[in-house]
């Protein structure tokens, strides 16, 4: 994969988060919570895991995916998986 500015891919996860939720982009704030704020299920939210793995290549374990609580859980477990 050709490396990418890791802002570039914080937005392409946000307009995914987007589709995926049907929530417009600017109410994703990066500390919004998923399940508690923004009404994402648990369909949705294996769909964002899914999605992430695909595009970027990156095995999320299992013990991660709680972490996966916002915007900044994905961001940071995209950066440590993509080091």
């Amino acid at each position: 994969m050709a490396k990418k500015n890791f802002e570039e891919i914080k937005k392409e996860v946000k307009t995914k988060v987007s589709e995926i939720t049907e929530i417009p982009e600017e109410k994703l704030k990066e500390d919004a919570r998923f399940v508690e704020d923004l009404g994402v299920d648990s369909m949705m939210a294996l769909e964002i895991v899914a999605s992430i793995e695909k595009k970027y290549q990156v095995a999320i374990r299992e013990e991660d995916i709680p972490k996966i609580s916002n915007l900044r859980g994905i961001y940071e477990l995209l950066e440590k998986a993509m080091k």
